[in-house]
């Protein structure tokens, strides 16, 4: 590998907490990954917007509010559409379990939820990158 692993992390929607992102993309970047953090708030117009301005390897996204079967499936879609389907592309946060079979369909390619460790999200990552 000739650089980093670069990380997109990113809250889509409306979510006004971000503490679990903030720790992944820490983690992240202990684990030596290069981390671009988008904030809160963003569209998945931003968010594959970023990921293609950024060169990204992987989309990780965060969300709390429930709209994960909305957004996470948007940002797939957009990604596609723009040619970037060599993108690995996670979700995280509060995910009921019955939605996530749904979301893999949709093309999220894991779905991490609350208790999972920092460590097997990275060694995900570094595992099934698709550079």
């Amino acid at each position: 590998m000739d650089r980093p692993i670069r990380v997109l992390v990113a809250k889509p929607g409306l979510d006004g907490h971000d503490r679990g992102a903030k720790l992944i993309a820490r983690a992240l970047r202990d684990a030596g990954m290069e981390v671009i953090y988008t904030g809160l708030r963003q569209t998945p117009e931003q968010i594959a917007a970023s990921a293609i301005q950024e060169d990204v390897d992987v989309v990780a996204m965060s969300i709390l509010s429930g709209a994960h079967n909305h957004l996470f499936p948007k940002v797939v879609e957009l990604m596609k559409e723009q040619g970037a389907d060599d993108v690995l592309i996670i979700g995280g946060g509060v995910i009921p379990e019955d939605d996530i079979p749904g979301l893999k369909k949709a093309g999220i390619e894991q779905v991490f939820t609350p208790g999972t460790s920092t460590s097997s999200i990275t060694e995900y990552i570094k595992n099934n990158l698709k550079r």
